[in-house]
Parts: C-alpha cells; structure tokens; sequence
C-alpha cells in the first residue's frame, strides 16, 4: 500500500506543478490583464490588482518549479493548498454577490454575458480537486523523483 501511496503523491505533485506552472505562466505572459482580472472580482483595491496579479503569477510559477524538482513538498503543498482555499472562496465571493465573470485561472478574466453559474461550480470543483491533492501531498510529501529524497532523507540504523 506504500508504494501505492508514494506514486499517487508523485502523481499529484506532477499535476499541481502541471496546473500552477501553466496558470502561471499564461498570466506572466500579460501581467497588465492579470491585474485587470484581480481587478473584476472587486476584493482588493483597484490600485493594488496589478501588485496582487503580479504576485500571484510569479507565486504559481515558484510553487510549479518547487513541486516538479519535488523540493519543500510539505511546505509548498500547504501554501498550494492555502492558495486553493483562497482561489475558492474568491470564486465564491464573486458567485454570491450575483457577479458574472470569468475566473481567469488559464487565461486572462473577462466579464461574461451568461452562464457563469454553471461556469463557477466547474471553477471549484476544479479547485477542490486541486485542494485534495495539495492536502495529500501535506500528509503524505514522500515522493518518486523528488529532491526531498535526497535533501532530507535520514539515514536509518
């Protein structure tokens, strides 16, 4: 069963890295309307959704590298889990104050003319997802193919 274990953490590690290095990356390539979309769920000031979408960008960028070299997994795993806690209730928020918008998460956000609702469940049950492999890897951060291996294996007497 530990085997088992092992390869679905390695497993999800691959997928977060995956799934952050590619949002990451698509909001790298146009920081100005990763600043608009913060912008559109109205939870920050309007000055500061460009700083927010910057950080934001670069910050799922760092954590993708991290969980692909396998490096701090616990650690990064919890600050990718508090990250998908925050992605879900900002969806939330955005759904129960009657909001219609794209979510942003692969591409650059846009207001929506309808079908949003339909749009925000998919959004976090994605993201829930996303969560329970972050909480796996949190419990379980020993992986195939991961620095931690060697960084902080503990020779056994």
């Amino acid at each position: 069963m530990t085997i088992v274990r092992t390869w679905a953490g390695t497993a999800a590690r691959i997928v977060l890295a995956a799934v952050l290095g590619y949002a990451g990356w698509v909001k790298v390539q146009d920081l100005t309307e990763a600043g608009r979309t913060v912008a559109l769920y109205q939870l920050v000031p309007e000055e500061s959704a460009q700083l927010v979408g910057a950080a934001v960008a670069f910050t799922e960028l760092a954590l993708a590298l991290l969980l692909l070299a396998g490096l701090a997994t616990r650690a990064v795993a919890a600050v990718t889990a508090l990250l998908m806690v925050t992605y879900i209730a900002a969806i939330a928020s955005v759904w129960a104050r009657g909001m219609s918008i794209d979510c942003g998460c692969f591409s650059s956000g846009g207001t929506l003319t309808g079908g949003a609702e339909r749009g925000y469940v998919v959004d976090i049950a994605r993201d829930l997802a996303f969560l329970g492999a972050a909480a796996f890897l949190i419990t379980r951060p020993r992986t195939r193919y991961a620095l931690d291996r060697w960084v902080l294996e503990t020779k056994e007497r």
